[in-house]
């Protein structure tokens, strides 16, 4: 049976995700996908989609939205990959008692703002040029290793080059085997 996977997009959602079908693609041989707009999980309805005003209807609410609407949906412990804001949403709901295998972030923005880690295995990347990385006394305070990709900003996970990476972290992760004990000869 297929591990499940819960996948989060960006602020874009599927709007301008095409990148998101490259990630599917990879996955879905190996896993039981579900995949969540962060928009539709955010409520949001703007007359004008423009960065800034996305941006700031997370910001004002949308994020605390959506972060209530996956904890509701979500009650089956499953693996989670999420990109921008979707990461931040997906911490946050952990942080809740959503169930949780494991968290993989790209480009989390706003989670640099967060006091509490959540309590499952948890990878961050992010580009070295990501102007939302967070700091390493952040990294130090939370106890969390974020690992930096040279010569990649925010969006890195539109990259096919990230994108063969990130999937092959994920099932490099979900297919270990436990090591058997061996036995004394």
């Amino acid at each position: 049976m297929a591990e499940r996977l819960v996948i989060i997009s960006d602020m874009w959602g599927a709007k301008k995700g095409l990148w998101i079908t490259s990630y599917l693609g990879y996955l879905q041989q190996y896993f039981d996908i579900v995949f969540y707009d962060s928009q539709q999980l955010a409520n949001l309805d703007l007359k004008v989609n423009s960065e800034e005003n996305i941006h700031n209807a997370f910001v004002e609410g949308g994020i605390d939205t959506a972060v209530t609407h996956l904890a509701k949906k979500e009650k089956v412990a499953s693996h989670y990959l999420a990109f921008s804001v979707g990461g931040t949403i997906a911490w946050k709901a952990a942080n809740l008692g959503m169930p949780m295998k494991s968290l993989y972030t790209v480009s989390a923005t706003r989670i640099r703002m967060e006091d509490k880690k959540p309590e499952v295995p948890t990878r961050l990347i992010f580009g070295k040029n990501d102007a939302y990385k967070p700091s390493s006394k952040w990294e130090k305070k939370l106890g969390v290793e974020v690992e930096s990709v040279e010569n990649f900003g925010h969006t890195m996970y539109t990259d096919e080059k990230i994108i063969k990476k990130v999937c092959k972290d994920l099932l490099d992760q979900v297919t270990k085997l436990p090591k058997k004990n061996k036995k004394a000869v």
